[in-house]
């Protein structure tokens, strides 16, 4: 099963049509169908290392200042507590909680999910990011993940290359700071030539402008670790940076190549006059 990054931005994406929404969906169709999806989301982002472990996921709109159609999505996709345990199996001895009550499919997932498996049809386990464990943590488990491709799984990792939501410009659609730039493609250059040196981006010179929270840059370390565990060569997706500081560059890993059918930019910031929420 190939592995996806995506980069998924605002929440608005989950209603919009645009080159980055129609590359997901091209992505959605180029794969076989899989048994499971394991998501790893920038917004679950916790005190421990768990899994969504109950049979109907609720799906979970952690953001505010957007429209009600926004509130009113539903992704109904059933859950998967085998393979929660399966998880917990294969990477064991480190521990993996198991969650069956207090989470879901949040807007990190299921933004991008309801473009690239719109029937919600595909169980969906989610992965929570270990807030206390250090980049290299997150490389090391991506790695020991690698046999869930060969059962089956889909794994797709939701996040942001760059994510720096103080410093955007609402002035600047479709276009990015020279330093959100340049952090994106260094980070192209470490997946293709060393994806498992990935948690050695923290010593980058932009690193601290482009990743001031790491919720949004640690599913990319997952990717990673898979990459360096498999040995193949990341394949772009879509990319772009929006409004200054947003990167929505995607990543491929085993799909055959899928170009999106659009030039148009993403989706926009909400219209209200306060300021855009963490969870964007």
């Amino acid at each position: 099963m190939p592995v996806a990054f995506l980069g998924h931005g605002s929440p608005l994406n989950a209603l919009e049509s645009n080159r980055y929404t129609q590359a997901w969906a091209a992505f959605g169709r180029s794969v076989p169908t899989p048994r499971a999806i394991l998501a790893i989301s920038a917004h679950w982002f916790i005190n421990a290392t768990a899994v969504t472990a109950m049979r109907s996921p609720r799906t979970i709109h952690d953001f505010f200042g957007f429209p009600q159609e926004l509130f009113d999505m539903r992704y109904p996709a059933p859950g998967a507590p085998e393979l929660a345990e399966e998880i917990a199996d294969l990477v064991h001895p480190t521990w993996v909680g198991a969650d069956v009550d207090s989470w879901g499919i949040d807007h990190g997932t299921w933004s991008v999910l309801a473009h690239a498996f719109p029937e919600a049809d595909v169980p969906v386990v989610q992965l929570a990011l270990n807030a206390y464990k250090p980049l290299g943590y997150h490389v090391e488990l991506g790695a020991r993940l690698a046999a869930l491709r060969e059962s089956g799984v889909l794994i797709v990792a939701s996040g942001n290359i760059v994510h720096n939501l103080g410093a955007m410009d609402p002035h600047r659609p479709g276009a990015g700071f020279d330093w959100a730039h340049r952090f994106d493609e260094d980070v192209a250059t470490v997946l293709r030539d060393r994806p498992g040196d990935a948690a050695a981006l923290r010593e980058h010179p932009d690193y601290a402008a482009a990743v001031p929270t790491p919720d949004h840059f640690l599913p990319l370390l997952y990717v990673a670790g898979l990459a360096a565990e498999s040995g193949e060569q990341p394949q772009t997706l879509v990319d772009g940076v929006e409004y200054g500081s947003l990167s929505m560059t995607s990543y491929t890993f085993g799909a055959p190549a899928c170009p999106p059918g659009s030039d148009g930019h993403g989706a926009g910031l909400p219209e209200t006059p306060e300021p855009p929420d963490t969870n964007l």
